[in-house]
């Protein structure tokens, strides 16, 4: 059973920096895609960046483009997400999921496309 457990939120102020983890487990995961999706209040979850598994192959939400970055660590069956320059507006919870069946060429976006998710971390960035 694959199980993700998110880390790393809290409260930043604008402008700041944040690392988010993602322990993923259960399973190998060798054409996976994982991904980051976020959840403001009133809103709906939406995508903001994913990385093959395999061969690192990434995608950004534009607005998040230049700001995030998300990286894998082998050994460690780690998921990252460095987030740098935040803005109020990134205030959200952030979920991490993995796709089975994501292309080889480029990660999914869809939320519909994630089988799997964690719990939530919850960041907030104070102007």
């Amino acid at each position: 059973q694959v199980q993700l457990v998110e880390s790393g939120g809290g409260l930043v102020l604008a402008g700041g920096s944040l690392r988010l983890s993602c322990a993923a487990s259960g399973r190998t995961f060798a054409g996976y895609a994982m991904g980051w999706f976020r959840q403001a209040p009133g809103k709906e979850r939406e995508f903001v960046a994913a990385i093959r598994w395999s061969g690192g192959r990434t995608i950004y939400a534009d607005s998040v483009e230049g700001r995030f970055t998300i990286s894998r660590d082998y050994a460690k069956n780690t998921v990252y997400l460095q987030m740098n320059s935040l803005k109020p507006e990134d205030t959200a919870v952030y979920y991490c999921a993995a796709d089975p069946r994501s292309p080889v060429i480029v990660p999914r976006i869809q939320v519909s496309d994630y089988d799997y998710w964690g719990q939530g971390t919850q960041v907030t960035v104070s102007s």
